[in-house]
């Protein structure tokens, strides 16, 4: 299959759910965990298909190579944020290790994907 739009990458679509997930389990915890770690863990996953895209959008491979980098660099600080939500009890451990199990699959297809673009620059 042709990759004409970040829309066909699996890593993105990916991504995409790891979102959706993290956004479903950032919606039971505390009030006072808004504007903290609510905010910073949606932030950080959100930041993964950004990159993404937004590196799939850019001129060259190198650039492209850059945003997978920053998109790798927000899923481990996503990962983090989801141990400490579970070490502070906001998260169930079944709800934290499917996460992280996402977050894994992700990282795996992003490695991937930063492997292929460097072997076509040399």
């Amino acid at each position: 299959m042709e990759i004409k739009s970040f829309r066909d990458l699996v890593v993105w679509q990916k991504a995409m759910n790891f979102v959706v997930e993290i956004y479903r389990a950032t919606g039971s915890f505390p009030g006072d965990e808004r504007f903290g770690l609510t905010s910073q863990l949606r932030k950080s996953a959100v930041s993964v298909p950004s990159n993404i895209a937004e590196g799939h959008g850019r001129e060259s491979t190198r650039e492209f190579l850059n945003f997978l980098s920053i998109a790798y660099g927000s899923l481990n600080e996503a990962q983090t944020q989801i141990m400490i939500a579970e070490q502070l009890g906001f998260l169930p451990s079944e709800k934290a290790a499917l996460l992280l199990e996402l977050a894994g699959e992700v990282a795996k297809l992003t490695n991937g994907l930063c492997r292929s673009l460097k072997a076509r620059l040399g």
